[in-house]
């Protein structure tokens, strides 16, 4: 019965009742009536579940030997599921074929494995869950469970362990791979980039250290991998490497540091594309400072050639004069020791337009310049034709400087606080490489004051010179960065207000850059330290940091 009806029948019960004691007669039953929807539709609550499922059984036995069966059965006391198993579990060694592993979807009160393997002989096998099992209602991890069996009499029980650190930047990524390749008379180098190691374990997500365990006496190459595709193989253009020079021994008592790298890509030269009229876009992989682009064959008279990097992708265009009248052309790529042929077929399409724009912003840092670019190759840029007038209308005095491969002019001027520029550049100063010039252009740059910036200063301790030092953000970016043969101080002045970390680079080979490590090569990354403080760069303040180098 609804609330309104029990209130219909008291009020035509007694109309002659008093006013006051029919109203107790409705508040008492429409109280009962709440009351007894809240004891029929929802049970009195509890403390939250925050206990892990605990194991009543293993069939066969955890640390069982002589192991000859296919299937595997873990009970618990509870419904569980299995999450992220993709992720968490790790099974050492590694088999060729996957396991099935269940419940997946709807929850058991057990955890199954089939084996769908045919398992080595005297070999022990380590499933690693990580914390995949979970129960059922509040996914309370059962945290790294692990089943070990033997195919043979006896548990190998020996462990390697370490950390992982990453060689570039300051924290290592979770979910590493740590690996042993037997070293017998099949293992070289190579065999990383093709076959499953012996044992494997994970770091999982919250770790930087790794245990190898259960596995048997012998010498080793101990090898580290952040993954793409979890095949365990090294694939050079997606995954991170990290390795142990030389071998290890087991058993030991060492314990390893593994710094991860990312490899740079061995050059290669993509399949050339028409992207618009006498210009040819040539995709590349690796390091292209050196890539040289020739075509073969018979050329027009006055064949002139321009070659620019797109600045947002792996691509060099390659830019040519006059038009070929040709089906199509073979084109000679090198790069150190690569080199090539490509063939390209030509596409009739229009050519681009002379478009100029700024690559500077509004505002114009001090330790920056006023910089252009072009949609097409700038050959001729006339400086009479240009003039910088600042707020008072005086005419501010430049240099120019050309980027041939980015096709970028900076202009470069000295810069007062507070101050405006306007920038003009009057027709016919640029002159591209088809010939077309340039509109009237202006452009507007403004400084802001000293105090508006702040400034660091870095001195190093212990340093090895060449050195290089670097402010960088909380991903790794590089926002600034400043290099030195000999022992100086580092003064990074007017530099934009912000949180930056300061780390160092040991430039070995005194290339002025960062080198990655190779590992067919048995070459390590460059080493960089970390300053282990985060510097608070306030507007109008000056900090020093003394970095004491290890």
């Amino acid at each position: 019965m609804t609330i309104k009806g029990i209130v219909v029948i008291l009020l035509k019960f007694e109309f002659g009742m008093h006013k006051t004691l029919l109203q107790g007669f409705v508040l008492i039953a429409i109280i009962a009536v709440f009351m007894g929807c809240a004891n029929r539709g929802n049970p009195s609550g509890g403390p939250k579940d925050v206990e892990a499922p605990k194991i009543l059984r293993e069939v066969p036995e955890n640390y069982s030997t002589n192991f000859d069966r296919k299937e595997i059965r873990i009970y618990f006391d509870e419904y569980v599921k299995i999450k992220d198993l993709q992720k968490q579990l790790i099974i050492s060694p590694p088999m060729r074929t996957e396991p099935t592993i269940t419940p997946l979807g709807t929850p058991s009160k057990y955890v199954r494995i089939i084996i769908n393997d045919t398992l080595e002989e005297n070999t022990t096998y380590a499933f690693n869950f990580g914390e995949s099992i979970v129960d059922n209602n509040e996914e309370n991890p059962y945290e790294y469970y692990r089943y070990v069996l033997s195919t043979g009499a006896f548990i190998d029980s020996l462990s390697v362990k370490g950390r992982i650190l990453d060689a570039e930047n300051r924290e290592p990524d979770s979910f590493v791979s740590v690996m042993l390749y037997e070293r017998d008379s099949t293992y070289t180098d190579s065999t990383v980039f093709k076959q499953k190691p012996k044992y494997i374990t994970n770091t999982l997500d919250s770790l930087t250290t790794f245990s190898i365990d259960n596995i048997k006496p012998g010498t080793y190459k101990l090898i580290a991998l952040k993954e793409e595709n979890g095949n365990y193989t090294f694939q050079q253009d997606s995954d991170k490497i990290g390795y142990y020079e030389g071998f290890i021994t087991a058993p030991t008592d060492s314990f390893y540091t593994i710094k991860l790298f990312k490899e740079e890509p061995d050059f290669d030269a993509k399949r050339p594309k028409q992207v618009a009229g006498q210009k040819i876009a040539f995709g590349f992989e690796g390091d292209y400072k050196s890539m040289q682009i020739e075509m073969l064959g018979s050329k027009p008279e006055g064949f002139k050639t321009r070659i620019t990097k797109d600045p947002s992708s792996d691509t060099l265009f390659y830019w040519y004069r006059p038009k070929i009248e040709l089906d199509s052309a073979e084109f000679l790529i090198r790069n150190k020791t690569y080199i090539d042929t490509i063939k390209h077929r030509f596409r009739t399409i229009d050519k681009d337009t002379l478009v100029v724009k700024s690559t500077s912003s509004g505002t114009l840092s001090f330790n920056d310049d006023f910089s252009f670019t072009a949609t097409v190759p700038i050959v001729k840029l006339d400086k009479n034709r240009i003039s910088i007038i600042d707020k008072d209308s005086l005419n501010v005095p430049f240099e120019s400087a050309y980027n041939e491969l980015d096709n970028t002019y900076s202009l470069q001027f000295e810069k007062k606080e507070s101050e405006t520029y306007n920038i003009e550049i009057l027709p016919n100063a640029i002159e591209d490489f088809f010939g077309n010039v340039n509109d009237t252009l202006s452009f507007t740059a403004r400084t802001k004051t000293l105090s508006d910036y702040s400034n660091i200063r870095v001195t190093l301790v212990n340093a090895n010179y060449p050195m290089i030092v670097q402010l960088t953000n909380d991903k790794g970016e590089v926002k600034y960065e400043q290099y030195a043969t000999e022992s100086r101080l580092f003064d990074f002045r007017n530099i934009t207000p912000g949180t930056y970390y300061v780390r160092a680079i040991f430039d070995s080979n005194g290339n002025q850059r960062y080198d990655s490590g190779r590992f067919l090569d048995q070459r390590q990354a460059e080493r960089v330290a970390h300053h282990p403080d985060l510097v608070d760069a306030r507007a109008g303040w000056d900090w020093v940091v003394e970095f004491i180098l290890d």
